[in-house]
């Protein structure tokens, strides 16, 4: 199963990222995901993996797994290195948007039981793939930050309500016993409120402590253990000010970012879950007897036949051969009407069972349906990296260590210098770890990459490279193949004006008889449903390389070439079309004319690019003069026919030798060389494969528009890449310093962290309300 068979498509995602523990993208998302985390394992309880194994001809192991508490680039680099250390692996793979882990191994050295043990290992519960997990580990992590809000935000409102009284105390007649009673309410309140809500700081910086790495949770914990403690210690000798409000207000605010930026990035990547949701998780199989039994859908093999009732779920691609009913595809091609199923039609997992039972024999198994095909597609798009992502990983090797540095630094520098007493330079440090969060940065390139993908996946777009808008954007020159690419690779009747519906009829029921390319175009032409009544007579023989013969009213027909028909070549039309002839008797023969039509809209769209100020060019392996027909056509003013697969790569090379940025489309065999060495590259779905698998883009449908679409996706989100960095970099030099200098208190450090990682967020959601045209 291929894409190239597949329907348009309607949701998906994809997200982009890499790097250390200790990177820029692991502590943004850690620090402003937060919610749940590992939590100690007992491999004892995972269930035995061996079961869902699946084993090649080749000798070769695939093993898939829901992996838990995934929030980063930190744990998918933690995770794949891990697995590929392991003997024999030759492949793993983190899926960071359907949260699945894939590994592929050779012989016996390694097992399902020592990939799940190695996994939960590392501080990742591991389970047997299942869609419904991922909904489960969603509403579970909300639960628990809902949770952990809650009692912040009630501890901080009565610990806010005594300091109150406390300030207020100061300035009057409030005694020291009366201000020290309040203080150990604040911590009775305080305390237990911090243990409890702080969880999803502290479990994350413990379990990267106990492996030796670090992440910004690990300044977050401290920040506020610190804030606690100190707050504790002076209450204990009696002093006059204590913070608890301080440590419980920073944990409350911490929790609000958290939440907020939990529910702006589950909506970034819903379209990714949501597609794995497609799957069915069950199937009901028929037997030899006629008996209906229950079992997993990942069981069913090509062959079996499976029972589809109506309200349900197409488990695996197949093909109807009993009962007739309407399937709702919107879920996988984007059509909003259903689409009308009898026996020999194809059916695809996902797609919704309307009115009435059917019967389909499984043509793939659960790893080579359309969906399992396009989540592997999304999970080959994660492993690339853009040129910014890249630089942030470089440049976060060092940030942790610099952060707590620049902590130290701070308490250091307020203290010895005697500008401040030990407690106020110990709540600088706090806000300075607080502030420094680089959150912002982290989430600058993969919220605008997340939400592109979810965009494009909407109109039928795949994005199979995880750098390919950065590339996209940066194209000035765009080179069209022809056929199949700017026209629809059908050929059409062009001349049926000119032909008498008698010849015409009796051309359609002989070309019923032939699978040639040219006879299946007539048969499906507009006037197909006219065709002789009595076809049986016709006695048709069918000479490969020349046509077909019949009889009728004792009189010889033939259908095909032209020196098959006797047609010379001064007879009419003379062009280079494609051609079928007809002849009846000793009458002068009559030509059937086809033409490759372009696709719908093929020449406002290559308006529409021109107008975004790009180059346009037609490289065709066709006949010169069919190509400069279809250019000028179309409006393409740079054009060149008869090219070899090399022809395009040279022209290809040329351009780019030129300081030209190329984006190639093209579907054939011969374009993959083409599409390869292209600056970016887009195919369409009835591509060969191995132009599919050149293709940075793989757009579906019959209209050339959602090459337009990317094209402005890419430049929109690139546009908007470049504005979150400046946003991150500018919160940054702007709100450090102010901590240094002690002009920000924990609590608003700690607001200015979680704001600044919403507003990228936020800024990356405009994608949405993008008009593509």
């Amino acid at each position: 199963m291929t894409v190239a068979n597949a329907p348009a498509l309607d949701d998906a995602a994809l997200e982009s990222m890499g790097g250390d523990c200790c990177d820029i993208g692991a502590a943004a998302i850690m620090a402003s995901t937060g919610a749940a985390q590992p939590q100690s394992i007992d491999i004892t309880t995972i269930a035995d993996p061996a079961a869902f194994v699946r084993d090649t001809s080749d000798g070769s192991h695939s093993l898939a797994m829901f992996v838990d508490n995934l929030q980063c680039a930190a744990c998918i680099r933690s995770i794949e290195r891990g697995l590929r250390a392991l003997p024999g692996v030759t492949e793993a793979r983190v899926n960071m948007s359907t949260r699945r882990v894939a590994v592929e191994w050779r012989g016996d050295e390694t097992s399902g039981q020592e990939i799940a043990r190695t996994v939960a290992s590392l501080g990742y519960p591991v389970a047997p793939f299942n869609p419904v997990h991922i909904q489960q580990s969603k509403t579970a992590e909300q639960r628990r930050l809902l949770a952990a809000l809650a009692v912040a935000g009630f501890a901080a409102g009565n610990v806010m309500l005594l300091s109150v009284s406390v300030w207020s105390g100061l300035v009057t007649d409030m005694g020291p016993a009366t201000r020290d009673m309040f203080h150990w309410i604040s911590a009775l309140i305080a305390l237990p409120a911090v243990a409890f809500s702080g969880q999803p700081f502290f479990r994350s910086a413990f379990t990267v402590l106990k492996t030796g790495r670090m992440n910004m949770d690990v300044p977050i914990s401290l920040a506020v253990i610190l804030a606690s403690a100190m707050s504790l210690h002076q209450t204990f000798l009696g002093r006059e000010h204590a913070y608890f409000d301080a440590a419980i207000g920073l944990v409350f605010f911490l929790l609000i970012g958290r939440y907020l930026d939990f529910q702006a990035r589950a909506k970034a990547r819903e379209t990714a879950e949501h597609l794995v949701g497609l799957s069915a998780v069950a199937a009901t199989v028929i037997d030899e007897n006629g008996q209906r039994r229950a079992i997993p859908a990942s069981d069913v093999t090509a062959g079996l036949s499976v029972f589809v009732a109506a309200g349900d779920r197409v488990p695996v691609d197949g093909e109807v051969v009993e009962g007739r009913s309407d399937l709702d595809t919107s879920l996988v091609t984007g059509e909003t009407l259903p689409r009308d199923v009898a026996p020999g039609a194809g059916v695809y997992a996902g797609t919704l069972n309307l009115t009435a039972p059917l019967t389909i024999r499984a043509t793939a198994d659960g790893e080579h349906t359309l969906l399992a095909e396009i989540v592997r597609l999304i999970e080959h798009a994660e492993q690339g990296r853009a040129r910014f992502v890249r630089i942030a990983d470089r440049a976060a090797r060092v940030y942790a260590p610099a952060v707590h540095i620049l902590a130290l630094a701070t308490f250091l520098g307020w203290w010895l210098s005697g500008l401040a007493p030990l407690e106020v330079s110990v709540l600088h440090a706090v806000a300075v770890l607080i502030i420094t969060c680089p959150c912002a940065l982290g989430l600058a390139v993969p919220a605008a990459q997340v939400i592109a993908s979810g965009v494009l996946f909407r109109r039928g777009i795949l994005v199979k490279s995880g750098d390919a808008f950065e590339r996209l954007a940066e194209i000035d020159t765009v080179v069209f193949d022809k056929t199949g690419t700017l026209t629809t690779g059908d050929l059409a009747l062009s001349n049926s004006e000119d032909i008498s519906p008698e010849d015409l009829n009796l051309a359609i029921t002989l070309a019923g008889h032939s699978n040639h390319p040219l006879s299946r175009a007539l048969a499906r032409s507009d006037q197909a449903s006219n065709g002789v009544s009595n076809d049986t007579a016709l006695n048709v023989s069918e000479y490969p390389g020349r046509g077909l013969q019949g009889s009728i009213g004792g009189k010889d027909v033939r259908l095909g070439s032209r020196a098959w028909c006797n047609a010379d070549l001064s007879s009419q039309g003379a062009d280079d079309s494609p051609e079928l002839w007809l002849k009846v008797g000793e009458a002068a023969p009559v030509r059937f004319q086809f033409i490759d039509q372009p696709r719908a809209d093929a020449r406002v769209v290559i308006e529409n690019i021109k107008a975004l100020g790009l180059k346009v060019m037609l490289l065709s392996g066709d006949r010169n003069s069919v190509a400069g027909k279809m250019a000028e056509k179309l409006g393409i003013e740079e054009w060149r026919g008869e090219c070899l697969p090399t022809d395009k790569i040279d022209i290809l090379e040329t351009l780019q030798s030129d300081g030209r940025k190329v984006a190639m489309i093209g579907d054939g065999l011969n374009d993959a060389p083409a599409l390869a060495a292209g600056h970016a590259s887009i195919s369409p779905a009835g591509a060969a494969d191995v132009a599919q698998t050149a293709a940075d883009f793989i757009f579906q449908g019959d209209k050339l528009e959602p090459v337009l679409a990317a094209i402005r996706v890419a430049r929109r989100t690139h546009a908007l890449v470049k504005q979150n960095i400046a946003i991150a970099v500018g919160y940054n030099i702007f709100a450090v310093p102010i901590a240094v200098l002690g002009f920000a208190s924990p609590l608003v450090a700690a607001v200015a962290m979680s704001s600044s990682s919403l507003l990228v967020t936020l800024n990356a959601l405009r994608l949405r309300m993008m008009k593509m045209v």
